[in-house]
C-alpha cells in the first residue's frame, strides 16, 4: 500500500498469512524480516545503492533463501512511485541524505508462499530514518 502527499508517493508492504502457518513459513518469515533490517542497516549517504542490495541478500543467502528473491531490493520515491537509484545488485548509485528509497526484500516460491516486507526510508546524514513505522510482527489471521 503507499500514499500521496502534495504528489509525493511512499510506499509499503506487509505479509498477512490465513490460517495457522506451519513452523517453516514463520521461519522464512523471520528470515526475511532479518534481511530487510540488514537493508535498512546499510543505508547511509555514500553507500551504493548495490551494497545495500548486498546487505539484504546476504542474509537470504545464509537461509538458503536467495534464489527465490528474484527482484532489487528497492527502488527510489519522488513524484514517481518507481523513481531513481533501483537498489539492485549492479546499481553503482550512491545514496545521498533526502534520498526516499524503498527497502523491500521479498522471497516467492510457487504454490507455497510469497512474502515481502517494505518500508519507505528517508536517507540522512547520518543513516536512515523509517518513514513508515507500522509493525513488523507476523500477521496471522
Amino acid at each position: 500500500m503507499g500514499a500521496s502527499l502534495e504528489g509525493y508517493c511512499s510506499d509499503m508492504t506487509r505479509t498477512v498469512h490465513l490460517g495457522k502457518p506451519p513452523k517453516k513459513l514463520r521461519e522464512m518469515y523471520n528470515a526475511v524480516l532479518e534481511a530487510q533490517l540488514a537493508g535498512i542497516d546499510a543505508v547511509r549517504p555514500g553507500t551504493t545503492a548495490g551494497k545495500v542490495d548486498a546487505a539484504t541478500r546476504k542474509v537470504l543467502k545464509k537461509h538458503k533463501l536467495d534464489q527465490v528473491f528474484v527482484h532489487s531490493t528497492g527502488h527510489g520515491l519522488g513524484l514517481e512511485i518507481h523513481e531513481s537509484p533501483r537498489l539492485g545488485k549492479k546499481d553503482p548509485m550512491p545514496l545521498a541524505a533526502g534520498m526516499a528509497i524503498t527497502i523491500e526484500p521479498g522471497i516467492y516460491i510457487e504454490g507455497l508462499t510469497g512474502i515481502r516486507i517494505e518500508d519507505t526510508v528517508l536517507v540522512t546524514e547520518k543513516g536512515c530514518e523509517v518513514l513508515t513505522p507500522s509493525s513488523k510482527e507476523f500477521i496471522s489471521l
